[in-house]
């Protein structure tokens, strides 16, 4: 027969009324007392329920989290610090891996307003998956923009491009090629090219960018790279806007017999551990994954608790440039 809080309170010799209280942290309990109510819940391998706890504390302890896909090193190590910080604080994340689909986004805002969750944290490309019923849920984007009334933070990603470009001047390239995602995308990573474009002006060179029209889609990713070469075989210096396109330019390059970096040199952008243990040659601007989860986690509290008017709209964290063997 399942335990029953009646028969924790039994063996602790104490009233159900105060083993609900060690349970929700209400008013005063002595250490003694909570001691022994905890040790009886492993004696009879009692555990709380938690919709009825949630139901007394109005809070159900648990955060939402969608991103667009869980495979990219981005944001499987995002998500990997989120859900830690957030077992740190005694709160359950639900992942939700929504396949860059807007249908797919809409549904799981649902179904985290259905599990009546704290707040989410989205990863996500799409405007408009947040509407007038998901209002009152407090939400914070990560390194996107999803409206006026939604905080984001990411990190300082004009500094980052900047730096790139900057290096890749420094190493003698005087053809530099940048690759990036859709322009139409509301992002601070657009923050990238603008930063790019800058320099490349500012040291009398002209800027050539390239556009990846889906950011999820290798073949696409491949054409576009195969295309830079083709149209421009004089390029001896690519700023690739994240790791994994570092990594198909440097396969594309070596598959056309270039030297990196005498003949080619490759910057990316994230920095995760997984690029640095796959690509450990590869210079990247490292983005502070780990601080960009834990601000993120911090403002989403602050917005659980009711602070609004304490919340800044927007949060940049500094980015910092790991010099590797491709430049």
């Amino acid at each position: 027969m399942k335990a029953k809080i009646s028969d924790v309170a039994k063996i602790a010799g104490v009233s159900p009324t105060t083993v609900s209280r060690v349970l929700n942290n209400r008013g005063y309990i002595s250490k003694e007392t909570r001691e022994n109510v905890y040790k009886a819940m492993k004696e009879i391998n009692y555990f709380p329920n938690d919709i009825a706890r949630s139901l007394f504390n109005k809070r159900t302890n648990l955060i939402g989290m969608i991103v667009p896909q869980t495979s990219n090193p981005f944001f499987g190590e995002l998500a990997f610090h989120i859900e830690s910080i957030c077992a740190s604080l005694n709160y359950k994340v639900l992942l939700c891996n929504s396949l860059n689909r807007i249908d797919k986004e809409k549904k799981y805002v649902e179904m985290l307003i259905r599990n009546q969750v704290d707040g989410v944290i989205a990863v996500t490309y799409n405007r408009g998956i947040f509407d007038s019923e998901s209002q009152s849920l407090p939400v914070v984007a990560v390194d996107h923009y999803l409206s006026k009334d939604i905080p984001t933070v990411s990190s300082d990603n004009y500094s980052g491009g900047k730096q790139a470009t900057e290096l890749l001047i420094s190493k003698g390239c005087k053809h530099i090629v940048h690759i990036n995602g859709p322009l139409k995308l509301e992002t601070p990573a657009n923050l990238r090219r603008k930063a790019y474009e800058n320099v490349m002006k500012k040291d009398g060179k002209q800027p050539i960018t390239y556009e990846i029209s889906n950011t999820f889609d290798r073949n696409i990713q491949r054409e576009t790279i195969s295309k830079v070469f083709e149209e421009h075989p004089e390029v001896d210096g690519i700023f690739a806007s994240d790791d994994l396109l570092a990594a198909l330019v440097v396969a594309e390059a070596q598959k056309r017999g270039k030297n990196i970096p005498r003949d080619l040199k490759i910057v990316g952008y994230d920095g995760t551990e997984a690029s640095q243990t796959l690509l450990p040659g590869l210079t990247t601007v490292q983005q502070p994954i780990e601080s960009i989860a834990q601000t993120a986690i911090d403002i989403l509290l602050k917005e659980i608790e009711g602070e609004f008017s304490n919340i800044p709209r927007e949060i940049c964290l500094t980015v910092k440039l790991l010099e590797g063997q491709t430049t």
